[in-house]
């Protein structure tokens, strides 16, 4: 005889909440103990091959309005365009470079610092080279799924012109918001959840 499961309804929806920097970064909250270092906070040491630079900004939602509760993480290819992975068929990458990183936004100014290398070029599927970038991955409270984009590089405007993915956009009045422009060593790269500079997103 069937059962009837009435009694067991459907929890709630939760968006990305408190519990992501608890779980993610401990020790950015004060809980130390946890792990000696929050995963993903050191991707470079004094080791590590290629041009450091330190990519900052601000989660904005529609509103302008900076996300002081956003968890970020990127990845990344290293200086010579290989990524640190058991995928990663064409060499060896640097040994010395994670080519993963994880932070939160700041609590009272909600803005992010990642201090990397800047990432040499990919090859595109069918072997064209792919514009140097960096793929974003960010939640936060209202967000239901994790949205991905990717940040391009200000000062390589050539491989920009010739990068496959960029070429795809059919709106390419939208194409400046995947481009993060450079002062010094920082590159900075604001994220608009929405509005007029929303940001392009990528369903992957």
């Amino acid at each position: 005889m069937v059962q009837s499961l009435n009694r067991l309804k459907e929890s709630a929806s939760q968006t990305a909440g408190p519990y992501v920097h608890i779980g993610c970064t401990p020790n950015f909250l004060g809980m130390a103990g946890v792990y000696p270092d929050d995963l993903g906070h050191a991707m470079v040491n004094d080791k590590t091959s290629g041009e450091r630079i330190t990519v900052t900004g601000c989660v904005f939602d529609g509103t302008g309005t900076p996300l002081k509760d956003a968890l970020i993480e990127i990845w990344q290819a290293d200086a010579n365009g290989l990524y640190n992975s058991p995928s990663e068929l064409r060499g060896s990458a640097d040994p010395n470079f994670t080519g993963w990183g994880r932070q939160p936004t700041d609590l009272e100014t909600g803005v992010f610092s990642f201090q990397t290398i800047k990432p040499g070029r990919v090859p595109f599927g069918d072997g064209r080279d792919q514009a140097p970038h960096i793929s974003f991955w960010i939640v936060a409270r209202g967000i239901n799924l994790g949205l991905n984009t990717r940040m391009y590089f200000g000062d390589e405007e050539a491989a920009n012109q010739e990068d496959p993915i960029l070429a795809r956009l059919e709106h390419k009045v939208r194409v400046p918001t995947l481009i993060a422009e450079r002062q010094g060593d920082t590159y900075t790269f604001d994220i608009h959840l929405q509005g007029e500079r929303e940001t392009i997103f990528f369903d992957i």
